[in-house]
């Protein structure tokens, strides 16, 4: 289901509650979509972001909140319903908590009362209370460093000797990949999928849905996302979004991995019952979690973060199956998963050749 229209009108109130500046470039949320009350100066990634953090908040997707009559026409996303009028006052709440008691900052969210509840629970839970605590790693954060412990240098370090090291990995100049890709927007359905890797960190997906290509691209500088039948067919990414567009490609010249961030903490947890290592980059910017298998020394999984004038939300890549790249000594992840708060979608390939020549325009966002 398309929760671009979950809550269009709850969203309304956040901009402008929180302060948010108009975004420097990208297309307006406000030009888009209808009866934005407050929801000003957003750009659509931002605002489609918005509405992921309502609905994983809430654990409510847009009928719920727009109303079955939405369902089967794009107009009634513009009606008025209780739903809204409560999101509305809530979301106020909560700008109001945040300005009276810690200076504007999102201390309090939607998901701070919430947890993926329509309704917030009062009472406390004698389950939760008594059970053995469940630790999400995706939320892990490094305390003191115990003994034993490797430096953020010899965790990186190993991650590139583990793929073919630094040498191999510099002579790839691109790689061009072939699978199959599966989510939500395919309705679950595995469909053909292109992967284009160009150094110092281009990246490329053409994932050819029964309604024709859908393409993401970051050209170094620029982001892009396009779908036919998208609302935005053409839209470019922006803050977070773009950021995130970067970092995802870096991961596939992993030499400049450890740039991403300014400093590095090092810490050890645990994913599904597998030790592993954890780096958390710290910089400017929301910090990057990078966790990498205690054994191997390679990369199972990355979490970041984007920014929004409501909150904070996560996005989770898982990678598996690592194998040589089409002869060149160098490994790479042949399935990765995404996770993040409007859905989830697996890319599994078949094949993957390095230092196939790859045109520039490639990573243009017009392809």
């Amino acid at each position: 289901m398309n929760r671009t229209a979950l809550l269009s009108l709850m969203a309304g109130v956040a901009a402008m509650a929180y302060g948010q500046p108009p975004a420097a470039k990208g297309q307006m949320a406000d030009d888009v979509y209808q009866d934005i009350r407050l929801l000003k100066g957003l750009t659509v990634d931002a605002f489609l972001d918005t509405m992921g953090f309502f609905s994983a908040s809430t654990n409510m997707n847009c009928i719920d909140c727009h109303g079955l009559p939405a369902a089967g026409d794009e107009k009634h996303y513009a009606d008025q319903t209780a739903l809204k009028t409560t999101a509305r006052r809530m979301i106020v709440m909560m700008q109001t908590i945040n300005k009276q008691n810690f200076g504007g900052a999102n201390v309090v969210t939607c998901n701070t009362c919430h947890r993926g509840a329509e309704h917030p629970k009062p009472t406390p839970s004698l389950l939760v209370q008594y059970s053995e605590p469940v630790e999400d790693p995706d939320e892990f954060e490094v305390g003191r460093t115990l003994d034993g412990t490797p430096t953020a240098d010899q965790v990186f370090d190993k991650y590139i000797q583990a793929l073919g090291g630094a040498q191999r990995l510099d002579a790839i100049k691109s790689i061009v990949a072939k699978g199959a890709y599966v989510g939500y927007d395919t309705e679950h359905e595995d469909r053909p999928v292109d992967v284009y890797l160009k150094a110092p960190g281009l990246r490329a997906t053409v994932v050819h849905y029964r309604t024709g290509d859908g393409t993401n691209t970051y050209d170094g500088s620029t982001a892009w996302t396009s779908q036919l039948d998208a609302r935005v067919p053409l839209m470019e990414l922006t803050g977070g979004q773009l950021e995130g567009a970067k970092i995802d490609a870096t991961v596939y010249f992993p030499t400049n991995l450890r740039k991403l961030r300014g400093t590095w903490k090092i810490g050890m947890t645990s994913i599904d019952g597998r030790d592993v290592v954890a780096a958390v980059g710290a910089g400017p910017q929301p910090p990057v979690k990078l966790y990498f298998d205690k054994g191997s020394g390679l990369l199972v999984r990355l979490v970041r973060y984007i920014q929004l004038p409501i909150g904070r939300i996560p996005v989770h890549t898982d990678f598996e199956d690592y194998r040589e790249v089409g002869g060149s000594g160098v490994k790479m992840p042949f399935k990765w998963t995404s996770t993040w708060v409007d859905g989830q979608s697996t890319t599994t390939l078949t094949d993957a050749q390095a230092n196939v020549p790859v045109d520039a325009a490639r990573f243009a966002g017009h392809r």
